[in-house]
Parts: structure tokens; C-alpha cells; sequence
């Protein structure tokens, strides 16, 4: 009966228009409820931070991907125009070697070109450590390939600043050097070098190299010089010959019209005559030949460029 009487009630008392509510409950009624509340607040807040992280870690992923589609794309043009700016290089090299020659001056050496890097690997930056391992390795790559191209460009900015001044002090020399192309496009045929006679079938070393035009092409003269002869002879037909100085001498064979005459000065892109079929020949073309101090040369070493006036 003592232990009834101290046992503890708890009213919740409501008071409204329609009335006085009472709502009567003991302590393990409010335990209860309290455990139920706390159970229920709780899935929900472990279930709503755990929607709440997936949400920002899906807004994070989408935000990684675009960035990482923005960069992969961006890296690609970086390469597209490295891989111009090589090929732009080895063109450079390559009319490099060709002025040189023009100039009178000794090859670069294979093994200076190449300007190998080596060495320690470039540092890693914190940028680089917050990207993806794969665009890591791109930008890396990329890296290398910027200071090799950059090495090429002042290795040839250099190369050129040497051959501008021997050219400066040697420009007379140079300008009797055959270095163009006698005839505007057209298709190289027979090469210098041995082949069989077109007519009669027999091997022979062909001194020049033949170029397939159009009958009536204009002919220029490829280096300043002094015509030598300009007259219709046996297999070459109509033909004029060129002495430069410097031991050079250019022939042209099989024209249809030679516009100039015996003894004339001729400066690099006058026209000298127009191509066409006479002599011992099959059809138009010129034969084109460059001798240096009495000896055959390929005429293809010395196309530097195209005709020009």
C-alpha cells in the first residue's frame, strides 16, 4: 500500500474551447516514449546524413567528371598542336640542311639535332597530385614536349642567326649557286643517277633529272650567270647552258623556245625559255642538269625552293 502511494504519476493537462483534456501516464510510460522519440529522431538523422553525403558525393562526381572531360579535351588540343608545331620542326630542320648547303656550310650533326632532355623528371606540382593519375600522366608528357620543342626552336633560331651571317658576308657566292626549281610544279620523272634509255632500252647514268610539264612552260634560270650556249644540238634539241661562278653550270635540254642569246647576263628567275619535245625525247619535259667543277650533281639537292622572279 506504501509503495503504491509513492509511486509517481504524470499528468498532461490540455485545456481548449470544447473543454479540459487529461492525459495520465507513469514514469515507464515516459521512458518509453522518450526511448521511442530518441529511436526515431535517430533513423532519421542516420538515414538523412547518409542520403545527404550521397547527394554531395553524386554533385561532387558530376562536378569531377565535367572538370575532368574540360581538362581531357583541353590536353587534346595541346597535343593537336604540338604535333603542328613538330612537323613545322622537322620542315625547319629540313630547309635548315638545304640553306647550309646554299650557304656552303657544314650539316648539324643527327646527334645535336635530337637535343635529347634526360635527366631528372620534372617536379611534381600540387596541381598535379589533385588530378587524376591519367591526366597527371598526360600533363607530364606534355611537359616534356613543350621543353623539347622549345630546345628545337632557340637550337634553330641559333642555326639560322649563324647561316644569316655567313649568307651577309657571302652573298655573291650564293647567288650563283643554282637553288631553284627551273619550272613551276610539274612531275619528277627519271632521276639523276643509272637507268634504262627510254628509246633505246640501254642502261645508262642518266646525268640529270627529268621534269614532266606542260609543252610551252616558262623556264627560269636558277642562279645568276652568263649564257654559255643556246642553240638546237643532236639528243638535247633545243637547250641553253648556263656557267655560273663557283665551277656551277646548269644545262636545260628538249625546250621549244629559248628566249635567250649567247653571252647574255642572267640573273636567278629571268626566263630563259619554254619546255618542249624537241631533240631525242618521247614527250614534253625538261632535263634539267647541274654540274660543279666539271662533275654530275643530283639537281634535287638543290631545289631549295620553287621557281621565283
Amino acid at each position: 500500500m506504501k509503495q503504491m502511494l509513492t509511486q509517481k504519476q504524470y499528468i498532461l493537462h490540455r485545456e481548449s474551447d470544447s473543454g479540459v483534456s487529461q492525459w495520465h501516464f507513469s514514469r515507464y510510460h515516459l521512458y518509453v516514449l522518450m526511448g521511442i522519440t530518441t529511436m526515431v529522431l535517430g533513423t532519421f538523422l542516420f538515414f538523412g546524413a547518409d542520403y545527404f553525403s550521397k547527394f554531395l558525393y553524386d554533385q561532387r562526381l558530376q562536378e569531377f567528371k565535367k572538370n575532368y572531360h574540360t581538362v581531357s579535351q583541353n590536353l587534346k588540343l595541346i597535343q593537336s598542336r604540338l604535333s603542328v608545331l613538330d612537323q613545322q620542326l622537322i620542315e625547319i630542320e629540313e630547309k635548315d640542311r638545304a640553306v647550309r648547303t646554299y650557304a656552303g656550310m657544314p650539316e648539324v650533326d643527327k646527334d645535336i639535332r635530337k637535343l635529347g632532355i634526360g635527366g631528372t623528371m620534372l617536379g611534381k606540382s600540387v596541381i598535379l597530385d589533385n588530378l587524376a593519375p591519367a591526366v597527371n600522366r598526360e600533363i607530364s608528357v606534355l611537359q616534356l614536349d613543350i621543353e623539347k620543342i622549345s630546345r628545337q626552336v632557340n637550337f634553330e633560331l641559333a642555326s639560322y642567326e649563324s647561316i644569316y651571317k655567313k649568307v651577309k658576308s657571302n652573298i655573291d657566292r650564293i647567288r650563283h649557286i643554282p637553288s631553284i626549281r627551273p619550272v613551276e610544279g610539274g612531275f619528277l620523272n627519271s632521276g639523276f643517277g643509272y637507268r634504262r634509255d627510254p628509246i633505246d632500252g640501254v642502261r645508262r647514268f642518266h646525268q640529270g633529272q627529268d621534269i614532266t610539264v606542260s609543252k610551252g612552260s616558262p623556264i627560269y634560270a636558277p642562279a645568276d650567270g652568263l649564257v654559255k650556249r643556246a642553240y638546237y644540238i643532236g639528243g638535247f634539241g633545243n637547250h641553253i647552258k648556263l656557267e655560273h661562278s663557283h665551277g656551277y653550270i646548269t644545262v636545260f635540254a628538249h625546250l621549244s623556245k629559248i628566249s635567250v642569246r649567247h653571252g647574255q647576263k642572267i640573273k636567278r628567275g629571268d626566263l630563259i625559255g619554254y619546255t618542249g619535245n624537241t631533240g631525242r625525247s618521247t614527250a614534253p619535259h625538261l632535263h634539267y642538269e647541274v654540274h660543279h667543277y666539271g662533275t654530275p650533281k643530283n639537281p634535287m639537292d638543290y631545289f631549295f625552293t620553287d621557281t621565283s622572279k
